[in-house]
């Protein structure tokens, strides 16, 4: 098969005992672009990820990594890959500088140019003035970054990102995106794994969504809302109207209202969205409910994936 494509996964399966955490998923992810792998809890992200990058073997299938077999040739494969995983494996006593010298001393670099490339990625992931400090001494934020940075060193053509900006604040997860979208300039293909809808239409040129161990969509941003061929209609109302609101729009409109407790969200897809947010709102009139929210948006990727893994978990 040629290296038509960055990664090339066919009909992966992988059994664990009687559980099957994937169950044939295959996937395509192009030179020099971010491909997005989103799924819930317990979908077959991480499994995935640990089976393209040579830490497990599949029970069945094939993973072509820039043209070669993983399996086949693991050692291969290991010398042009990175991998950043959920939580920051860093060693504590060892400094940022420390902790990147000795990743380039594990991939047989010269000294020369382990010492350039540390200084470099320190300068890059904005860690040049902790270089020098134990990394006991990071932030959550630091540690990821420098994480990131070890995962760097070699210069990989095919990085993997598991949830790279799990549990991080607002502005690092900005910095973190920011490094992403530098390295796919330099013509890094990353595969992006996230529970973050916003990051990864923000990154992701492609996207594939798992569940329960199957590719159950793929496509662009674009195209995976446009899959929905709905509009959408949200309402928050205060807490103790909530089935009121929802009892009255049901049999009024003869549509299905889906309720969110927490945030006290009403939300209704329709595809006549100006006629039935009229419509919608002298409902609530009637039975005087004046609602906090109420508004009409195009379908968002949260919209796409709780409509594709609600309705997966409901036929399973």
């Amino acid at each position: 098969m040629a290296n038509q494509y960055s990664i090339h996964a066919e009909s992966v399966i992988k059994h664990f005992g009687t559980t099957k955490a994937l169950d044939g998923v295959s996937l395509k992810a192009d030179y020099g672009k971010v491909t997005g792998l989103l799924g819930p809890n317990g979908s077959g992200k991480t499994t995935l990820i640990k089976i393209m990058s040579s830490l497990l073997e599949p029970t069945q299938g094939k993973v072509l990594i820039d043209g070669i077999d993983v399996h086949r040739h693991p050692n291969q494969v290991r010398n042009i890959i990175g991998l950043a995983g959920q939580y920051a494996a860093v060693d504590d006593y060892l400094t940022g500088r420390e902790t990147l010298e000795m990743v380039g001393r594990l991939y047989h670099m010269p000294k020369k140019e382990i010492k350039k490339r540390s200084n470099e990625l320190l300068q890059q992931l904005g860690l040049e003035d902790a270089a020098d400090r134990q990394t006991k001494t990071y932030s959550g934020g630091m540690r990821r970054r420098l994480d990131l940075g070890a995962s760097l060193v070699s210069t990989p053509k095919v990085l993997f990102l598991d949830e790279p900006t799990t549990g991080l604040d607002p502005r690092t997860r900005l910095q973190l995106w920011s490094i992403i979208q530098d390295l796919v300039t330099k013509g890094v293909s990353i595969l992006l794994t996230t529970q973050y809808l916003e990051e990864a239409d923000a990154l992701a040129d492609k996207m594939y969504v798992l569940n329960h161990g199957k590719v159950i969509a793929k496509g662009t941003s674009g195209s995976l809302k446009s899959s929905l061929g709905v509009d959408i209609i949200e309402v928050i109302v205060k807490q103790n109207q909530l089935i009121l609101a929802q009892k009255s729009l049901t049999q009024k409109l003869n549509k299905t209202i889906t309720i969110d407790e927490l945030t006290r969200r009403l939300q209704i897809k329709t595809k006549n969205g100006s006629d039935d947010i009229l419509l919608v709102a002298q409902i609530l009139h009637d039975i005087k409910i004046k609602p906090e929210e109420l508004s009409l948006h195009r379908p968002s990727l949260d919209d796409v994936f709780m409509s594709l893994t609600a309705e997966r978990n409901h036929n399973a």
